[in-house]
């Protein structure tokens, strides 16, 4: 007797029933599992690639990471446990990069598109793992229309909550904030043909005089109070620097503000010192540019300050409470945080064993530092560490030793610079322990 002359109840069920679909849709989604940091690594890439909007904030940058990660995570556990849409909750990462993105003035559509080059990427992952299976043509359509399906719901639920989310914050940020519209400020900073007058009607701020561009950060975990802090923090840095007028505020995200602050002439400033003597709160941070004059000085002191609040915020660097474009070795670090993954190489070239993440290591590279911060004496390293000069001979001779595992000879410039990037950015470019 044929299969299609048995009773139903005993026919045999077709390869592409929802049970076995299930089954396989299951199985894919457990494997993503292990490589759940490989895909979101990739994915961050791409998007990156066609929209990268984070780079010059490495705080918004980890954040954008990290929604990307969650995203990636709830997708795969989606497909594992067969789990419906409206039985999810929203990653708080991806929420709270929407928030940053509306108080940023990032364009909505950019986070749109990011989703779409998401769920594009899971897809094309989705499509090499069915195909590994080799599966019968009918069976293998159906899984594929399941992952898809999958994949485009949760794609579609998503975008659409954290584009209210997005809209909610936009509108609440714009209402509560009595200061400068950071649009406002962006379309001057960035625009090649600025309308400087329309600029100081809508904002009340002259710029034909000398500017000193500031950033105050709070790294508080507590944000009820710390936009009216930050705020404060920026009012008495003003007085401090006894400026010719109120400074130019833009809020730029709840943690986040910019100022411009205003001279007849052209002021000294010291960052760390002005972090004391303005007694800030321990979580808030200052990074501050060079005074310049005009619209020119307007642009050139923030993208200073921005270039040392770039060093400054880097993940694994140093947690400095202030930080001046003009202090030494800031202005050459922020150049070279440009390409930080070719930096991170040439510190270890140039540092050898010097440059690994460890106790020793550490004190042998402040011993060597320091020794060529005092003119290469000794007794002054050991002064100013204090310590035996016969203890800083010792440290000096294996801190230079352990610069000789490379082939290539170096340079004590290339040395002492290769140490200031270590004192700046930390474990950003130092090598692993194991």
């Amino acid at each position: 007797m044929t299969a299609s002359a048995l009773p139903p109840r005993h026919r045999p069920e077709p390869e592409s029933a929802p049970a076995r679909v299930s089954a396989l849709v299951s199985e894919i989604g457990a494997g993503l599992r292990a490589r759940e940091s490989e895909i979101a690594a990739g994915m961050t890439r791409r998007i990156l690639h066609a929209i990268d909007y984070t780079r010059a904030d490495p705080q918004l940058s980890e954040l954008r990471t990290a929604s990307i990660q969650a995203n990636v995570t709830t997708m795969v556990e989606i497909l594992a446990n067969n789990i419906p849409v409206d039985h999810l909750q929203p990653p708080m990462a991806a929420v709270e990069y929407a928030r940053r993105m509306a108080q940023r003035d990032i364009p909505a559509n950019f986070l749109v598109r990011a989703y779409h080059m998401g769920q594009n990427t899971m897809m094309r992952i989705c499509y090499d793992e069915v195909a590994q299976r080799n599966l019968p043509t009918a069976l293998g359509l159906a899984v594929l229309q399941r992952l898809t399906e999958s994949v485009y719901a949760y794609t579609d639920w998503i975008i659409e909550y954290v584009s209210a989310t997005y809209e909610t914050e936009r509108m609440r940020w714009v209402n509560a904030r009595g200061t400068v519209r950071s649009s406002t400020v962006h379309t001057l900073l960035s625009t090649r043909t600025p309308d400087p007058a329309a600029f100081e009607a809508e904002t009340g701020y002259r710029l034909d005089r000398t500017h000193l561009a500031v950033i105050l950060w709070s790294t508080g975990i507590d944000e009820s109070a710390t936009m009216a802090l930050l705020n404060s923090g920026t009012r008495t840095v003003t007085h401090i620097l006894r400026a010719d007028g109120p400074p130019l505020v833009a809020a730029i995200d709840r943690r986040t503000v910019w100022a411009w602050i205003p001279f007849g002439r052209r002021p000294a400033v010291d960052a760390g010192e002005l972090w004391s003597e303005a007694d800030l709160p321990r979580h808030m941070r200052l990074a501050v540019g060079l005074p310049g004059r005009g619209l020119d000085g307007f642009r050139r002191s923030h993208q200073q300050a921005a270039a040392a609040y770039f060093v400054a915020t880097l993940p694994g660097t140093s947690d400095r409470r202030a930080i001046g474009f003009g202090d030494p070795g800031v202005a050459v670090v922020s150049l070279l945080t440009e390409d930080l993954d070719a930096t991170r190489e040439w510190v270890r070239e140039v540092l050898g064993s010097l440059a690994d993440d460890t106790e020793q290591a550490a004190t042998l590279r402040d011993t060597l530092s320091t020794f060529y911060e005092t003119g290469e004496s000794h007794v002054h390293t050991a002064q100013q560490m204090t310590l035996h000069r016969n203890t800083v001979k010792y440290r000096i001779t294996k801190a230079v030793d352990a610069t000789r595992t490379s082939e290539a000879g170096h340079e004590k410039l290339d040395i002492a610079l290769a140490l200031r990037i270590c004192r700046f950015l930390g474990r950003s470019v130092l090598r692993p322990s194991s």
